[in-house]
């Protein structure tokens, strides 16, 4: 069996942790350093990438985590027509803002995954 790939903690950059604990100490470490937690963020695209706040907005640009569909605007724009009156003749037009839902999950979360390859018995 291979050692599991450690990640360095953004809020102590001392702490090693093995991947599949990563999403927990985050969230530990978190409340031990709420200084440095204030100066920092998550990525929409995966929670497990905490970045300072003032890079946060470069870090979702590249994110290795970023889908297809979210690199399209996050919102569209669906245009609606209806008829008014006959005596008008003209329609209406509306204009609905859509948008795609997210799921944020850290890569590191196996616990559902693993609960949904065992058979039921």
């Amino acid at each position: 069996m291979e050692p599991e790939a450690l990640e360095i903690c953004p809020y102590d950059p001392h702490h090693r942790i093995p991947h599949s604990r990563f999403q927990y100490h985050l969230a530990s470490c978190r409340k031990r350093n709420p200084k440095k937690a204030k100066k920092m963020a998550s990525c929409k695209y995966n929670a497990c990438h905490v970045v300072p706040t003032k890079k946060l907005e470069e870090h979702e640009a590249t994110c290795v985590n970023r889908s297809p569909v979210e690199e399209e605007d996050s919102l569209s724009l669906v245009k609606i027509s209806f008829p008014r009156t006959r005596a008008e003749g003209n329609h209406h037009m509306f204009v609905l803002k859509t948008f795609v839902l997210q799921k944020l999950i850290c890569e590191s979360d196996t616990r559902g995954s693993e609960k949904e390859d065992q058979p039921h018995p």
